[in-house]
């Protein structure tokens, strides 16, 4: 089996309705998605998104541009391109758009190796379980009030989930506490809670809000400060009883691995984007995994859901349902509120041709 054609389809994704967060307000989470084609008549499927769809074009001109590299290119040697694009991007750096676009390239290479052989990816790899535990994300917005918070909360917890994950940044700090309390007297004790500060805090407010939010019994306190301070990381880390969660903003296991050196957190948030593509999440997980350390995913759940499966410290899906109307099926829940493992061949999810071609920009 060969590649006959790279192709790149622009897709429009609006959110239900605006939200506001402390990077400021996201209106939609609109995605190239990435076709390659081969001569078996299978199609291998990627994704590479940007919020708002900011420099969505310059996204899919990056993926376009690794074309000669899988031209005429066999699956099953997938790791030829990814030797070939590293070397090429040395010039570029291995941060950014450049990154961004191998991961598009690997995520379909994957797709595709994994339907010739027949098999989900999480099989493909050899699973370590058949449900990876989940939480819900898409809610618990900062502009949402206390009362919007509780209903919300209590939705996800109807709709099967056991884990949840809000937003921090209110103006002040009691403010904060306020809406984690009322989220943790919606749903209860049982009910693991994330809170998510988005990189919006200095060192000594994260430690002093930390500190005040250990009551609630929080899962993990996410992000607190920017995504490259590490030092800074560490000393909240090694200052609350809480677990420190960050990742989701570095790049490539390398990254990850100068996380793990400066023990800059308790549980690492690989994002397949940034890592750049499937590689390099699982080299993450594993090389995570040498220092006892657990790994969750950001984002990107349907093609997240198999990688997770497979690594033996994977702790929990990040269940985002942005790119569900792409999709001809949905992740589903078992009776523990965690997602199943699909077992069609590739990702296990594939794009419905109606929705992508609704959806095209």
């Amino acid at each position: 089996m060969k590649i006959t054609r790279l192709r790149t389809e622009p897709v429009r994704l609006p959110l239900k309705k605006p939200i506001m967060s402390a990077l400021g307000e996201l209106r939609s989470a609109d995605s190239v998605l990435i076709f390659l084609e081969t001569d078996a008549g299978l199609t291998g499927e990627g994704l590479l998104m940007a919020l708002n769809g900011t420099r969505l074009s310059v996204l899919a001109e990056m993926a376009r541009s690794f074309e000669p590299m899988v031209l005429g290119l066999d699956p099953r040697l997938d790791g030829s391109f990814r030797l070939r694009a590293w070397k090429e991007l040395n010039f570029f750096g291995y941060q950014g758009l450049s990154v961004m676009g191998v991961a598009g390239i690997d995520m379909a290479l994957w797709d595709l190796r994994a339907k010739e052989a027949g098999l989900n990816v999480a099989h493909l790899l050899g699973a370590c379980r058949t449900a990876v535990p989940t939480y819900a994300s898409g809610g618990l917005w900062l502009s949402s009030s206390i009362e919007e918070l509780q209903r919300e909360a209590d939705s996800f917890t109807k709709q099967g989930f056991r884990a949840m994950k809000m937003r921090l940044g209110k103006p002040t700090e009691d403010e904060d506490v306020a809406r984690v309390r009322a989220v943790r007297e919606a749903v209860g004790p049982s009910i693991q809670l994330m809170a998510d500060a988005n990189q919006q805090m200095t060192v000594a407010q994260a430690i002093r809000i930390g500190h005040r939010l250990e009551e609630f019994n929080l899962t993990w306190f996410e992000e607190p400060v920017r995504h490259d301070n590490h030092e800074g990381e560490a000393a909240i880390a090694a200052s609350l009883k809480t677990p420190l969660a960050s990742g989701e903003s570095e790049y490539t296991s390398r990254g990850m691995l100068r996380m793990l050196k400066a023990e800059a957190a308790d549980i690492l948030m690989p994002d397949l984007q940034r890592m750049g593509g499937p590689a390099e999440f699982l080299k993450a997980g594993h090389i995570a995994e040498t220092f006892d350390v657990p790994v969750s995913s950001h984002i990107y759940s349907e093609m997240s859901l198999p990688l997770l499966a497979a690594l033996p410290n994977a702790l929990t899906l990040e269940h985002m349902p942005w790119f569900e109307d792409l999709y001809g099926a949905r992740i589903e829940l078992d009776s523990n509120g965690h997602a199943k493992v699909p077992t069609q061949p590739g990702w296990g999810f594939s794009f419905d041709p109606k929705a992508v071609q609704r959806l095209a920009l």
